[in-house]
C-alpha cells in the first residue's frame, strides 16, 4: 500500500527542513485520509524504514512522525525501540519522553542536513 522509498523521502526533506509530520499530515501527503488501519500499516513501513537506516548507520526517520495531540510518537514507536536504545524512557508519555523524542529527532535532522 505504501511505497517504502516515498515514505523515506518524504522523511528525509522533512529533516532536512527540521520538521516533523502528524501521523494524519503523513497520511495526507501520501494521499490517504486518516483511519487506524493506514496508521497501523504505516507504522509498519515506518519502523522497516528505521530498521533498515540503522544497519547503514543512520539515525531513525519514525521519530519525524508524530500525534498530534502532544507532539510525540506513539506508544508503539517507544515500544519497538525496546533494546535499540539505551536510554529508552520507561514512559512513553511526559517530560522525559519529549526529551529523548526532541533528542532523536535532533540526531535525524543532524544528519540529513542540507549541503
Amino acid at each position: 500500500m505504501f511505497d517504502p522509498a516515498e515514505v523515506r523521502s518524504h522523511l528525509i526533506e522533512a529533516a532536512r527542513a527540521r520538521q516533523v509530520f502528524t501521523y494524519g499530515a503523513l497520511l495526507g501527503t501520501l494521499g490517504h485520509a486518516f483511519t487506524r488501519p493506514l496508521m497501523r500499516q504505516l507504522c509498519k513501513v515506518l519502523d522497516a524504514l528505521d530498521e533498515n537506516g540503522r544497519a547503514c548507520g543512520e539515525p531513525g526517520l519514525a521519530v519525524l512522525v508524530v500525534r498530534q495531540s502532544d507532539g510525540l510518537p506513539g506508544q508503539g514507536w517507544f515500544v519497538s525501540r525496546t533494546g535499540v536504545y539505551d536510554d529508552l524512557p520507561l514512559e512513553w508519555e511526559g517530560p522525559e519522553a519529549r526529551r529523548f523524542t526532541e533528542a532523536r529527532q535532533a540526531e535525524a535532522f543532524d544528519y540529513w542536513k542540507a549541503p
